[in-house]
């Protein structure tokens, strides 16, 4: 991935590795570590079974000669489309192994995301499954080869079809197992995409050293040890689904694996597998408690929470927490441009858990600028900068979103509105980037918006957020109508999916006005829309 250099200003850079914030490991070192201490505990623990870290090594071993003998190798970026399976888990360490970079893809985006997902990065193999459902994922994948010069290998886990490579064919090719790599701790891990502020998402490379010094963080204050047994509701595809993985193989502690969410599967999955730890989102916590599902099955295990994605409503967070009251809570703010930014400790009070996010993570500072740039006091709303070990170099390929993101000496806009206490914790309290976060998972509206301009009964279009005590946010539709009459929703959604919107950008509710706030240039100004949701 030779397209974007990974560079620190030398002066942080020295200063983050004299104080130890950046060290010298690579995801290889820390399952060496594990395999040296516990070959024989369990690594993963998933519907079919567990793996110890001696398989688990092997095992990555195998599928990075695989991965080598179809020519992929240092700097290539290698692209997965899985759910919460064992091998996204042998995919991430094996891409790792071979010094490649490692790219993810949600598994709810269609088509038409994947193609742009995979165009951008230039990505030369993906690995997904051959089918999800209905969804032919295999034959979209073989499909886009045709477009995407650089897209060499299909790879499908489970039956591959004809012109596709089976993944379990990477782990006996008969070579000889890849046992190092040439991987750096500077070198670029990861490639994820987000959102921001632009009608197209923005590559974000993340190298060891912003991942795993801040997973060691987390792990250190959340009291992580080998014992402990991990869950994540998120997906691995997500930041926050990565990140309690990394920090399970910090610890050699074991990650228990839901391949896809679902309230039931959650409760069935911690009543047996006993988890000790489980990270998930407000809409995770909501959905199993409105079930009824934290009465119903065990939860006793469960010695600490983490809650992140989105931001978490308090009575939420405390309804959760009196389920299992002898356990702690945490919430944690991150991005994927800045990893976990901020989380509150095991120490602090369930109040404090639920009203902030926690002081910085070690080594990353915050301030809160008013909009002429000048640092605020404590109990003033600004907006919330950050700077440290964990925040990524800049987007791939991308300066103007570069220029716009960076302010003076390395510190990243997040975009986002926040009150820093007394104490140094912050309370987020609202986002300026015209997003929307159904759920933790964020999106810019403004491609829909411009798709929906090319429906006959849809003069204007403005989508905006609409708030909601599951998800945190929905997506509802202003429109103003043609001559032809106001649409339907079922015909906006049904719209959508005819051009391959992925569902998640659906909006969830539409609303017909006579006619569109404007400023004197003629934007829409969605604030006011907003309001007439009440």
């Amino acid at each position: 991935m030779t397209r974007h250099r990974m560079t620190f200003p030398a002066e942080l850079a020295e200063r983050y590795l004299d104080e130890g914030l950046w060290q010298d490991e690579t995801l290889d070192t820390l399952l060496a570590r594990a395999v040296d201490t516990r070959p024989d505990a369990p690594a993963i623990v998933h519907p079919g079974g567990e793996i110890t870290y001696s398989a688990l090594s092997d095992q990555v071993a195998n599928v990075a000669a695989g991965l080598v003998d179809l020519g992929l190798g240092h700097g290539d970026v290698i692209t997965t489309q899985l759910p919460n399976i064992a091998e996204f888990l042998i995919s991430h360490l094996a891409i790792a192994r071979i010094g490649a970079v490692h790219q993810t893809i949600h598994m709810p985006y269609g088509p038409k995301d994947i193609e742009f997902h995979l165009a951008h990065s230039k990505s030369k193999a993906i690995i997904t499954l051959a089918a999800l459902k209905d969804i032919d994922l295999a034959g979209i994948m073989t499909g886009l080869q045709d477009k995407l010069p650089d897209l060499a290998h299909v790879i499908i886990v489970g039956d591959a079809p004809d012109g596709t490579v089976a993944f379990s064919a990477l782990g006996s090719t008969g070579k000889p197992p890849v046992t190092e790599g040439p991987s750096k701790p500077a070198d670029p891990c990861m490639l994820l995409y987000t959102s921001g502020t632009t009608s197209n998402p923005k590559g974000v490379p993340l190298t060891f050293q912003n991942l795993l010094c801040n997973s060691t963080d987390a792990a250190n204050e959340f009291g992580f040890t080998e014992d402990d047994r991990i869950l994540s509701a998120a997906p691995f595809s997500h930041l926050y689904g990565i990140f309690n993985f990394h920090a399970a193989l910090i610890k050699g502690a074991t990650a228990v694996l839901l391949p896809i969410f679902t309230p039931p599967d959650l409760a069935a999955r911690v009543a047996e597998t006993k988890p000790t730890v489980i990270f998930l989102a407000p809409a995770h916590a909501a959905a199993i408690i409105g079930m009824g599902l934290m009465e119903s099955h065990d939860f006793s295990s469960v010695r600490f929470s983490v809650i992140s994605g989105a931001a978490c409503p308090v009575e939420l967070l405390k309804r959760y927490h009196s389920f299992i009251p002898e356990s702690q809570i945490a919430q944690l703010w991150g991005m994927t441009e800045i990893v976990a930014g901020c989380f509150s400790r095991p120490s602090d009070s369930i109040e404090t858990a639920a009203t902030t996010a926690g002081p910085p993570a070690r080594g990353n500072e915050v301030r809160v600028l008013s909009p002429e740039g000048t640092p605020l006091p404590a109990g003033e709303e600004g907006d919330l900068q950050v700077r440290g070990p964990s925040v990524f170099s800049g987007y791939l390929d991308n300066p103007d979103a570069n220029d716009a993101a960076f302010a003076e000496d390395r510190w990243f806009r997040t975009g986002d509105l926040a009150v820093m206490t007394e104490a140094g914790y912050i309370r987020l309290t609202g986002r300026s980037k015209d997003v929307i976060n159904r759920g933790g998972i964020k999106y810019n509206p403004t491609d829909v918006e411009a798709l929906l301009l090319q429906h006959d009964n849809i003069d204007q279009v403005a989508i905006v957020p609409m708030p909601d005590e599951v998800l945190g946010e929905r997506a509802c539709c202003f429109v103003v109508p043609t001559p032809a009459g106001a649409p339907t929703l079922e015909d906006v959604c049904e719209f959508l999916e005819g051009h391959k919107v992925s569902k998640y950008k659906w909006p969830e509710r539409i609303e017909a006005v006579d006619e569109m706030p404007l400023t004197p240039t003629r934007k829409i100004i969605k604030g006011e829309l907003v309001k007439l949701l009440g």
